[in-house]
């Protein structure tokens, strides 16, 4: 009875309305180990900025974050370490399940190397509803350069295992999924990858695009370096200069030239009027960035993503994919959803991108990042530190998107907010969110 009551009382609470606006969160992401039996290269724990301290969440801070429990949608015990290495990682996801409400869920994502079928039972006696293996190519030598210390037989098995323990435990509702990460190098095996995953079983996937934590890696990324604005505003008017006989794409020619045709004159006054174009939208364009633009590249990615969506379809998977550039329009999940981010010391944060200390590359510029908290449970309740003057105003801010999208800026980052210790931006905003591409639908994560 106890559970139905804390259920009702979500329902009644005072404040109810936007996900960020109620006097309590609605996700808790909660970072079980920074411990890692693996060497990924996409991971942020390859970052050379990072630093990270190594430690498991003490009981004692997954206890103080029960208040909170009976009104959350979901408990998503995720870090940047693998959550099968803590040792009492079942009893969190029992006690969680004893308090959330009926509708809410409790899962994880992993690199599935220690689920053997003992593993798998514990997990979904203890009252998992989903899991999501980390799986990026089905090839041995990609899935090995990706994940380093792991081979395309340790899904075979996981996947075996939690099947066996969803018959054993009579638990069909338990949901398999996979995340795959975009790469150069493996984006040829996407479809494929969906296929193998489906075929055993999995029922949903997330795609997301490569943050990369180093210039090596940075290669790697799939994704368009100009915003899906741009490309459409360049689109049409490149459209529209090949009807008069004009090649955009040899725009940057013209510019170097010192004497300039009638159609050189032509170009540049169109050129001009695209600008124009742009800026009333609130759109920038980066001229030499957009001729050079790989259109061929972005043909073929959009094939195999096309590829990907029919696979997922015939298989009757949930398929998440991301943006292929990023959109103009921001939305940052994590706080449109109340989400708090709870790092195994008991540090609060409002989101994957400042959740820890590392260097990303946005653009080919590397951006520097540090956590921003907002409390410690060892001093302050969650509910107390939900509603804090300090975090309040934080979420409203964002909520506002009243700060530069920098990735749309033509002077690219500057050193108001490419150095990690930020202090406000060039529209004098204190919120270190503008070179964040989180919300431009690039990145996904299980939520």
């Amino acid at each position: 009875m106890k559970h139905l009551a804390d259920h009702s009382a979500k329902a009644d609470l005072p404040g109810a309305g936007p996900a960020t606006r109620r006097g309590f969160p609605s996700k808790l992401f909660i970072e079980t180990t920074t411990k890692c039996n693996l060497q990924c290269g996409v991971c942020v724990r390859q970052s050379t900025n990072g630093g990270m301290m190594t430690g498991d969440l003490e009981r004692e801070t997954f206890a103080a974050l029960e208040p909170v429990f009976p009104y959350l949608d979901a408990v998503i015990l995720n870090g940047i370490g693998e959550p099968l290495l803590h040792p009492h990682l079942e009893e969190f996801i029992t006690r969680a399940k004893k308090l959330l409400p009926r509708s809410a869920w409790a899962g994880f994502q992993t690199n599935g190397v220690l689920l053997d079928h003992a593993r798998a039972t514990s997990l979904i006696e203890a009252g998992l509803d989903r899991i999501c293996l980390s799986l990026d190519a089905i090839s041995s030598e990609n899935f090995r350069a990706i994940r380093a210390g792991s081979e395309v037989g340790d899904m075979e098995r996981a996947f075996s295992a939690l099947h066996k323990a969803k018959a054993k435990c009579g638990r069909p509702d338990v949901r398999i999924g996979v995340e795959f990460v975009l790469m150069r190098q493996n984006l040829s095996e996407l479809p494929g990858t969906l296929r193998w995953a489906a075929d055993r079983g999995a029922s949903f996937a997330i795609v997301t695009q490569l943050l990369p934590y180093d210039r090596k890696t940075a290669e790697q990324a799939v994704y368009d370096t100009n915003t899906a604005g741009a490309i459409a505003v360049f689109g049409q008017w490149k459209a529209e200069a090949e009807k008069a006989g004009l090649d955009l794409l040899k725009y940057g020619e013209t510019f170097m030239k010192y004497w300039k045709s009638e159609n050189d004159l032509r170009m540049f006054d169109m050129v001009e009027r695209m600008k124009l174009n742009a800026a009333s939208q609130d759109i920038t364009l980066h001229i030499e960035k957009l001729v050079k633009r790989d259109e061929a590249w972005f043909r073929r990615v959009d094939g195999v993503l096309a590829e990907a969506r029919e696979v997922a379809e015939s298989h009757g998977m949930d398929l998440k994919l991301p943006e292929l550039a990023p959109k103009n329009s921001r939305r940052c999940e994590f706080v449109e959803s109340g989400s708090v981010f709870v790092s195994w010391d008991g540090r609060i944060h409002p989101c994957y991108f400042l959740w820890h200390r590392y260097s990303c590359f946005v653009g080919g510029w590397e951006k520097k990042v540090k956590p921003q908290v907002f409390g410690n449970l060892s001093k302050q309740g969650i509910m107390e530190l939900w509603d804090k003057m300090e975090y309040r105003s934080f979420r409203e801010s964002v909520l506002r998107y009243d700060f530069p999208f920098c990735f749309d800026c033509g002077f690219a980052l500057c050193d108001y907010v490419q150095g990690e210790d930020f202090i406000q931006d060039c529209y004098v905003s204190s919120v270190p969110c503008g070179a964040c591409l989180w919300c431009t639908g690039l990145f996904h994560c299980l939520q």
